[in-house]
């Protein structure tokens, strides 16, 4: 049975103290249920966040990865030192990475096989920005980055990964991704996993909703068969918000 999982990506806001206050807040309000909930936090608050957590089903998750294991690359941050700081998740390929630094199929593929390599379970994004999606290229566009990204791990490797499927032209655009649209690209995304790998690891396979949602489209979306979850950007940043995402699966 796969997993249920709610993860909160705070992106490039909250001081040190701040951070440290939500995860307290969210840590408080979390119940022990069998939603995964993943606190995606920058990087200097990683190891501070992770004293603050005390629920088992509240996980610390960081943002990105370098693709190197170690050496003169100033300024990244290695798998093996986010997972020092207690670190279980990691966000690899989204959209502003893909977008603002460039990072492309092959680069991710070397980050998703160091963040496993260091016991970190990779959440994997994908999807399509407005023009593709338009030109009706947006399903190739998908499955090329994750057959690329992913598709050469072993199988004993793959069934640790999230995937997150992120509908660029939606996010922050004012133009809103419908549930069906949402439950068709999860379900081509779980078929083309199912040709790779075959049906029980597709079945087994976690894949989160990365557009706008929010408290009140949460249960729509949760609703959908192929929708296990979602990753979450704006609605992160206040515990009623994110929280509200989280319960939406207890009213399903």
């Amino acid at each position: 049975m796969r997993k249920k999982i709610v993860a909160g990506n705070w992106k490039m806001n909250k001081t040190l103290a701040d951070g440290i206050e939500l995860a307290k807040t969210v840590n408080r309000q979390v119940e022990e249920n069998s939603v995964i909930v993943v606190l995606c936090t920058p990087f200097i608050h990683l190891s501070e966040v992770n004293k603050v957590i005390t629920k088992d089903s509240l996980f610390l998750g960081a943002q990105n990865c370098s693709s190197e294991a170690s050496g003169a690359f100033t300024g990244e941050v290695s798998a093996q030192m986010i997972r020092s700081t207690g670190a279980d998740y990691v966000i690899i390929g989204h959209s502003e990475r893909r977008s603002y630094y460039h990072e492309v199929d092959s680069l991710l593929n070397k980050k998703v096989k160091l963040a496993l390599e260091n016991d970190l379970i990779p959440i994997f994004c994908c999807g399509e920005i407005l023009k593709e999606r338009q030109a009706g290229n947006h399903i190739q566009v998908v499955k090329t980055q994750i057959k690329n990204g992913l598709f050469d791990l072993p199988v004993e490797d793959f069934i640790k990964v999230v995937i997150a499927y992120e509908p660029v032209w939606a996010i922050g655009t004012g133009v809103n991704a419908t549930a069906e649209q949402a439950q068709e690209m999860h379900k081509i995304i779980r078929d083309l996993i199912a040709d790779r790998y075959g049906n029980q690891i597709a079945d087994n396979t976690s894949i989160l909703y990365g557009g706008s949602c929010k408290p009140s489209n949460a249960k729509e979306l949760f609703t959908n068969p192929d929708v296990d979850g979602g990753l979450i950007g704006g609605a992160s940043l206040t515990s009623s918000d994110f929280m509200g995402i989280v319960n939406a699966f207890t009213e399903i």
